[in-house]
């Protein structure tokens, strides 16, 4: 499981409310509210990002409400990869659940700039800058939990008759 793609960059604690503001909450498809993911800080993200690219951001990426409507914006946007400094628990857990590839790397988080191509290898942890020719080390995802990502998430994993949780 790899990503590569053009980076996306936001700050320090950019919350669900801003990745994904509730007035847009009415559908219960990913697909029908992403098309507003991030538009009250990045108005053209949706028309910016592009199938596989990786969001980057500072600390506590993710925090305020515990909806998973937040990470399912961003991956029904395309984004195959958040990277952060940190990421708010409830967001790390829901983006778990629904499958969305996440990374805490301090490093990666203040080295990379918007605008780069970044490359993920999720069994090991690399992130490389292809633009920088700069690698980082985030702490892979432990067996389990790549199994539940690589089969689309929790449910999906359930479905498939082994969660690993």
């Amino acid at each position: 499981m790899n990503a590569q793609g053009t980076v996306h960059k936001y700050g320090d604690h950019v919350d669900t409310d801003v990745i994904i503001p509730a007035r847009y909450l009415n559908s219960p498809d990913p697909k029908e509210y992403s098309v507003h993911c991030m538009e009250d800080i990045d108005k053209d993200f949706t028309k910016k990002v592009k199938e596989g690219d990786i969001m980057v951001a500072g600390v506590n990426f993710g925090c305020g409400s515990s909806r998973e409507h937040a990470p399912a914006a961003i991956k029904a946007c395309g984004a195959s990869c958040v990277i952060a400094a940190t990421f708010a628990r409830i967001f790390y857990r829901n983006a778990i659940n629904i499958g969305l590839a996440i990374l805490e790397c301090p490093a990666a988080s203040s080295g990379i700039s918007n605008g780069d191509q970044v490359s993920v290898d999720f069994d090991t942890g690399v992130i490389t800058n292809l633009t920088k020719h700069e690698t980082y080390q985030a702490e892979p995802f432990p067996p389990f939990i790549k199994d539940m990502m690589e089969k689309g998430g929790l449910m999906a994993s359930l479905k498939a008759g082994k969660a690993g949780v």
